[in-house]
C-alpha cells in the first residue's frame, strides 16, 4: 500500500520556522517528482512547491526564498523548510508526489498521482 505521511506541522509565530517531513512507502518514489502543496477552507489546494530526482525544484511567487524543498532518496523522504513564517502561510499542507515526472516539476495538482493526509500548519501574528 503505498503511503505518504506527513509531520512536523504545528503553532508558530511570525517570523519563525518550522520543518514539515514526507515520508513515503509501499514503493521507491526516488525516480518520482515530489511537491508540497496548501490548502485553506473554502480554497482550492494551491501549488507551493516541488522537486524532481534530479533535484530540479519550483516554488511559487509566495514562498521564494523563505522555503526549501529537499529530498533524501535513501530515505523515501522529502523535506519543506519554512522560514520567515507569515500568518498567511496558515494552511494544511499535503505532500504529493508526481509519478509521470521524471527530470521536470508541474504546478497543477492534477498531475500528482499520490497524497498524504496533510499537516496543519498554523502562523500567529
Amino acid at each position: 500500500q503505498v503511503q505518504l505521511v506527513e509531520s512536523g506541522g504545528g503553532l508558530v509565530q511570525a517570523g519563525g520556522s518550522l520543518r514539515l517531513s514526507c515520508a513515503a512507502s509501499g514503493r521507491a518514489f526516488s525516480d518520482d517528482a515530489m511537491g508540497w502543496f496548501r490548502q485553506t477552507p473554502g480554497n482550492e489546494r494551491e501549488f507551493v512547491t516541488a522537486i524532481a530526482w534530479t533535484g530540479n525544484n519550483l516554488y511559487s511567487d509566495s514562498v521564494k526564498g523563505r522555503f526549501t524543498i529537499s529530498r533524501d532518496n535513501a530515505k523515501n523522504t522529502v523535506y519543506l523548510q519554512m522560514d520567515s513564517l507569515k500568518p498567511e502561510d496558515t494552511a494544511v499542507y499535503y505532500c504529493a508526489a508526481d509519478h509521470s515526472a521524471t527530470t521536470i516539476v508541474r504546478q497543477a495538482a492534477r498531475y500528482y498521482d499520490y497524497w498524504g493526509q496533510g499537516t496543519q500548519v498554523t502562523v500567529s501574528s
